[in-house]
């Protein structure tokens, strides 16, 4: 019963804890906002991630083309990308692009 117990608080710590795991992409993602105009699947004022990885799909550039965009602010066609350049890492932008391309 005792262990019941711990395994029930565990689990209850772990659920309301989401935020304290999540890493720095997703940070940086609340942080600058990016679901004002960009959700996981529908569209706002700008494409959903899952369009974006849609459009992306099987390209080899996608990676580096995105990333581009994060840290120039202005996507490939040239079009301004809104808050503009992202002030982090290359290692946390490539985490973020990684989660827009693995988005279904």
């Amino acid at each position: 019963m005792h262990t019941t117990f711990k395994l029930a608080a565990t689990v209850a710590a772990l659920a309301m804890s989401g935020a304290v795991l999540a890493g720095p992409a997703e940070d940086i993602i609340a942080k600058e906002k990016c679901n004002k105009c960009h959700t996981a699947t529908t569209t706002k004022k700008a494409p959903s991630w899952a369009d974006i990885a849609a459009k992306n799909k099987g390209k080899p550039d996608a990676e580096a083309r995105l990333l581009n965009t994060l840290k120039t602010g202005k996507a490939s066609d040239g079009e301004e990308h809104d808050p503009g350049p992202l002030k982090a890492s290359d290692a946390d932008l490539k985490a973020i692009v990684q989660i827009v391309l693995n988005s279904k």
